[in-house]
């Protein structure tokens, strides 16, 4: 089976549904996208990692084992997400050491936030692609799932908002007080503020 190269293309916060995010993946030589539905946990995790000039005050998870690996010359190559079942994805981090290859399964988000940390490339197979992957409007959007979050589920049949429905408290700001704000949230830890605040400051 052949793979397909995937760029994250960013999360989406839905505010109709509290906690539910959506990270986007964008079919690098096509028009398609990969939405998927992942926890609050892991879409900060994930959105740290996308504006590297932000650095919390504490080291998350995914960066404690940035570091780990780092200590023990262990370097993640890529990441597969190499299954699609009952809508949710399942993924493989691809790491190695001294030559040596070693593939361990994760969830998807996870696989991702790390694979952000050691700037490696993230694939998934041309079937999952044609089967989960949607073409969006490119207007502005917010993706809105009733599936469960705690897993990494397939956003099946995401609905599309309209540019008011989608405004949220932080489009009165300018960029350069959303940048203040957002530096004031990483640094309280306040991540789920975080990523509202960047995404109203990537919509401008």
């Amino acid at each position: 089976m052949s793979l397909v190269k995937l760029t994250i293309k960013g999360i989406s916060y839905s505010q109709t549904q509290n906690g539910a995010y959506a990270l986007i993946l964008n079919e690098v030589d096509g028009n398609r996208q990969l939405p998927i539905v992942i926890g609050a946990f892991e879409a900060q995790s994930i959105a740290i990692a996308l504006e590297k000039e932000i650095t919390p005050p504490r080291p998350l998870t995914h960066d404690l084992f940035k570091t780990i690996a780092d200590k023990y010359e262990i370097v993640i190559t890529q990441v597969i997400i190499h299954k699609l079942v009952d809508g949710v994805f399942y993924s493989s981090i691809i790491c190695e050491k001294e030559a040596k290859e070693e593939v361990i399964d994760a969830r998807t988000s996870d696989a991702i936030a790390l694979a952000l940390r050691f700037n490696a490339p993230i694939f998934t197979y041309k079937n999952i692609l044609d089967k989960a992957g949607i073409y969006l409007n490119k207007n502005k959007q917010e993706l809105h799932s009733e599936e469960e979050i705690d897993d990494d589920n397939i956003l099946s049949e995401p609905e599309v908002f309209g540019e008011e429905e989608t405004q949220n408290i932080y489009s009165k700001f300018s960029n350069q007080e959303l940048l203040e704000m957002l530096e004031e949230a990483i640094q309280n830890e306040e991540y789920e503020k975080a990523a509202q605040i960047k995404e109203e400051m990537d919509k401008k």
